[in-house]
C-alpha cells in the first residue's frame, strides 16, 4: 500500500480517535520522558498527528511551538477545528520536505505505515530536520528483523513495516545519534519506542 492509501483508510476510521472512548493518555508518559532530554524549546513537529491534539497540546504546554503533519484529510479537518491556532500540514512524509528545523519531533504510532523500502530515507530526513541537540521519539513494531504486513484489525486494510529493533538502532548509530531511551512499553505486544538525540 502507498501512503496515500493509508490516508484514505484513516479517513474511514477517524471516528475511532474522535470518540470519548479514546484513551487520551496514550503516549503521554512516553513523551514526557522524551521531553526530559530536550535542552531547547523551539519548533516541534508531530508527524502523523491525527485529530486528538493531545501530543501537540503537551508540546505547547512544555514551551514548544508545535505543528502537525498528517496524510489523512479527515483527521486534519477535525484537528484544525480543535486547535485552530496550530499550523497543520497535509502531506506524505515520504515525499514532502519538512519546512523547518526542529528541537523536537514525534512520530507516535505513525511512521510504521511508511513502506519498508522508504523507512531508512524517512528516518534520515527526520534526523536531518532536527537541530543539533534535538530529540526524536517514535514508536515502532519491535520485530527481530525487518518486516512488513497488512491487516484489517481496525476495519479497512492497513499496511505496517519495521526495520526491526536492531535495524533502527543501527541506522541511528550510522546517523550519529545518541540513543537516550528504548522501551518495550506494551508487552506482550511488539510495541516499542525510541528516544534519540541528534549529536
Amino acid at each position: 500500500m502507498k501512503p496515500v492509501d493509508i490516508g484514505k483508510a484513516y479517513n474511514h476510521i477517524v471516528h475511532l480517535w474522535d470518540s470519548e472512548k479514546f484513551d487520551m493518555s496514550n503516549g503521554i508518559l512516553q513523551h514526557k520522558k522524551a521531553i526530559s532530554f530536550a535542552n531547547h524549546r523551539g519548533n516541534a513537529l508531530d508527524i502523523g498527528c491525527g485529530c486528538t491534539g493531545r501530543l501537540i497540546a503537551l508540546l505547547a504546554t512544555e514551551g514548544f511551538s508545535p505543528s502537525g503533519l498528517d496524510i489523512s484529510t479527515e483527521m486534519l479537518n477535525i484537528a484544525r477545528k480543535r486547535q485552530p491556532e496550530i499550523h497543520f500540514i497535509q502531506g506524505d512524509i515520504c515525499q514532502c520536505d519538512l519546512p523547518e528545523k526542529y528541537d523536537f519531533i514525534t512520530a507516535w504510532d505513525s511512521i510504521w505505515h511508511v513502506p519498508l523500502k522508504e523507512q531508512r530515507n524517512v528516518i534520515t530526513k527526520i534526523v536531518e530536520s532536527l537541530n543539533v541537540g534535538g530529540v526524536f521519539i517514535f514508536s515502532f513494531g519491535a520485530t527481530e528483523q525487518a518486516d512488513e504486513h497488512t491487516d484489517n484489525f481496525m476495519g479497512p486494510e492497513v499496511y505496517y513495516s519495521s526495520l526491526g529493533t536492531n535495524g533502527f538502532l543501527q541506522l541511528f548509530f550510522e546517523l550519529g545519534c545518541i540513543i537516550r531511551h528504548v522501551e518495550f512499553d506494551q508487552s506482550p505486544e511488539i510495541h516499542a519506542y525510541l528516544v534519540v538525540e541528534k549529536a
